[in-house]
């Protein structure tokens, strides 16, 4: 598990419009109410729905990946994700999964790594 990551979309509620792709370890748990609201710059936000992630990404729950998002879509990588040698993400399919080095995130374009995207969970 501490080498598995997920890509989280995040959706603003008030007011809406502003989305995220979040990339955390699956041992840790997105700041939604914290640090990804105050950076997407709204009042509420919360995960995507699963209509709402397939209408964005052309992906499902559970196989979402930062590869290939459309470019208005922020792809934020907590840094934790990059201490591993390997990692394990999402394909775009529920189906196939992808071993990579943290490193190869860097070729995505506009993706920034942020300090404490997630937290640690409570007995860490």
């Amino acid at each position: 598990m501490d080498r598995s990551a997920n890509t989280i979309l995040v959706a603003s509620r008030k007011p809406e419009g502003h989305v995220a792709a979040c990339l955390v370890l699956a041992t840790t748990r997105l700041d939604v109410n914290g640090l990804v609201r105050q950076r997407l710059g709204v009042r509420k936000a919360s995960f995507a729905s699963p209509e709402q992630t397939k209408a964005l990404t052309g992906m499902e729950i559970g196989g979402v990946t930062v590869f290939g998002l459309p470019s208005e879509i922020p792809v934020w990588i907590d840094s934790r994700v990059l201490a591993p040698e390997w990692v394990i993400i999402g394909a775009g399919t529920r189906t196939a999964k992808i071993k990579l080095d943290p490193k190869q995130f860097s070729s995505i374009d506009g993706a920034e790594v942020v300090e404490d995207l997630a937290l640690l969970p409570a007995s860490a």
